[in-house]
């Protein structure tokens, strides 16, 4: 029997939390939805597979005053990053490619990349690079790539097409080739810096693999996880599920429906961007990252083997992200922070000045949505919003508080 969905929370202090500590969770979410500076949320923690707390407070639509709900689809955006990287490293796990493989032996419009020259004008400014793109620096936001959110031309051109964030391009194919055609900001491996490459990785997969992107999350992860409100857009049934997002302006908080999030309702998806396209609910997104937390199997569904999970979640760069980033926004802090295949990795929390424990794995949605996975504690905590951009306000370092707080036993 699935434990998911329908599981009551387990009495806390069984799995080491401290009751009234964990009370402090609810108001701290309500305290936002009182000062207007969210319009709600919930936060669900789960310890040795059980679920521990699970709350809500605020509304998932402020206007109609509809509450918060478990069972809300919300836009997860760059939580989808962790996912197409299992989808990769499962093709990895049956020798279908490598991690070293440059990435013009699967996508050849990759070959013969340039490179964007410092101070440049135009995109047209460039140079040959002198290293090829690898898989592993895609996964890792070292392949020179850049972002919608990327500065100068290169992040202006990326937002002009909407590049990594469009649901109705055409097809994935075509938005990575347009990706192809554009310049590196840097040198292949030379510096971090948040990226579209999620967005090539779902490419490759669906090259490989030979099967659309959304088909395969859903046959080969979703379905053996039990995700079944997980997709790259919303289904009628689910509609009613499926809150507005917000934004904060200079006067407050304001909807915002961009003709690329309203097509995740209108079913009108055709571009499955493997680097912030997906939807689904909190349940679901534990059922995904408890998966990773009990070593790459859950409920007899073995998606990946335990030793390749523990080489996606140790830090693949040769510091931290403070030595190598450069400096753009992401979706974590840089000090004490490395970054793996799935995600940010905590070196060390005291430069990181956050709890945490060395380990700890994880990554963010642009929306506010947040996971880490901690194997130290053997724990999982997800956070859900719907409120742009993430960086609003400090709710992730806040719930780490909250929560190493509250643990207090073994």
């Amino acid at each position: 029997m699935s434990q998911f969905g329908s599981e009551p929370v387990h009495d806390p202090a069984d799995l080491g939390f401290d009751k009234a500590r964990l009370a402090r969770l609810k108001r701290w979410m309500q305290r936002y939805t009182d000062t207007g500076r969210w319009p709600g949320g919930a936060v669900l923690i789960a310890r040795h597979g059980k679920l521990a707390y699970f709350d809500s407070a605020g509304y998932a639509d402020i206007e109609a005053k509809r509450p918060w709900r478990r069972d809300l689809i919300a836009r997860i955006w760059s939580m989808t990053k962790p996912v197409t990287a299992v989808a990769l490293l499962m093709l990895y796990e049956e020798a279908r490619l490598h991690l070293d493989d440059p990435v013009e032996a699967y996508l050849p419009e990759f070959k013969d990349m340039q490179l964007l020259i410092p101070g440049a004008t135009s995109l047209d400014q460039t140079v040959p690079v002198k290293t090829k793109m690898t898989i592993h620096q895609l996964l890792t936001h070292t392949s020179g790539l850049s972002l919608f959110t990327g500065p100068g031309l290169l992040g202006e051109a990326y937002a002009k097409e909407a590049l990594g964030l469009a649901k109705d391009y055409g097809g994935l194919d075509k938005m990575v080739r347009r990706i192809a055609e554009l310049p590196l900001e840097w040198e292949p491996g030379t510096r971090w810096q948040y990226s579209a490459g999620s967005d090539v990785i779902g490419r490759i997969v669906e090259v490989v693999s030979g099967m659309p992107l959304d088909r395969y999350f859903a046959t080969r992860i979703f379905e053996p996880l039990g995700m079944t409100d997980t997709g790259f857009s919303v289904p009628d049934s689910g509609i009613s599920r499926f809150p507005p997002q917000y934004e904060v302006t200079a006067g407050g908080m304001a909807l915002n429906e961009a003709p690329e999030v309203s097509a995740w309702r209108q079913g009108k998806v055709d571009t499955f961007c493997g680097g912030g396209g997906l939807v689904g609910t909190i349940d679901d997104y534990w059922r995904f990252a408890e998966m990773l937390r009990a070593g790459g199997e859950l409920n007899g569904a073995r998606i990946l083997s335990s030793r390749t999970l523990r080489l996606a979640a140790c830090n693949h760069l040769p510091g931290d992200l403070a030595a190598l980033a450069t400096e753009v926004w992401a979706e974590t802090q840089f000090d004490g922070v490395g970054f793996g295949l799935l995600g940010s990795v905590v070196l060390d929390p005291a430069k990181a000045q956050i709890s945490a424990q060395v380990g700890d794995y994880g990554w963010g949605g642009a929306a506010g949505t947040f996971f880490w996975v901690s194997p130290a504690d053997d724990m999982v905590v997800v956070l859900f919003t719907q409120l742009l951009p993430s960086s609003a306000i400090p709710v992730r370092k806040e719930l780490r508080a909250l929560v190493h707080g509250a643990l207090t036993g073994a």
